[in-house]
């Protein structure tokens, strides 16, 4: 039998670590498919929604593991369950890198998610890379690369709500409950 780690209060830190990953991607999902607004515009529309700011969340608070998970999961099931599914492998991919990208960058320097320029940064890039990767993906559904433009607008925009996230990652982070974390 492998040794597990079990932390001060007896519970198995690996147990600990699913849960938490588990309630970060319900969380993306929850916040994705319920707090939208369809826009009317490019050949589908556009959807905004606050997915994002939970995906930012789980970089800055987390890291880039379970940024990546709850991003690639949260908005991948969302795509599934929503009439998007032809969207979801793309999705999985392009927020599960977002979720990486961000994590990645706010915890570079031994920042670990608590430096508000790092978060704005990790935020811009890894916006660019799904501005780029949405663009892409729309161009290969659609068989053309000039309707995709038309999602920029609404891609920034949802980029924008996320900044958010750099409001409420110091609140989160000094609640007690993640301390053991």
């Amino acid at each position: 039998m492998q040794n597990e780690m079990i932390n001060k209060n007896g519970v198995n830190s690996k147990t600990k670590d699913i849960v938490i990953t588990g309630l970060l991607v319900a969380m993306v999902f929850v916040a994705t498919m319920f707090i939208n607004i369809r826009l009317p515009i490019s050949i589908n529309g556009g959807l905004i929604h606050t997915g994002n700011v939970v995906l930012f969340l789980s970089a800055f608070v987390f890291g880039k593991k379970k940024g990546a998970i709850a991003g690639a999961f949260g908005m991948g099931l969302f795509d599934i369950l929503s009439g998007w599914t032809a969207w979801a492998p793309f999705t999985f991919i392009v927020r599960g890198i977002m979720g990486y990208i961000a994590g990645s960058i706010s915890y570079s320097n031994g920042k670990n998610g608590n430096n508000f320029l790092f978060n704005l940064l990790a935020i811009i890039i890894s916006g660019i890379w799904m501005v780029i990767g949405y663009y892409i993906t729309e161009g290969i559904l659609y068989g053309n690369w000039i309707t995709p433009v038309t999602s920029i607008p609404g891609n920034i925009t949802q980029l924008i709500l996320g900044m958010l996230s750099l409001v409420l990652t110091p609140a989160i982070k000094k609640i007690k409950l993640l301390s053991n974390i």
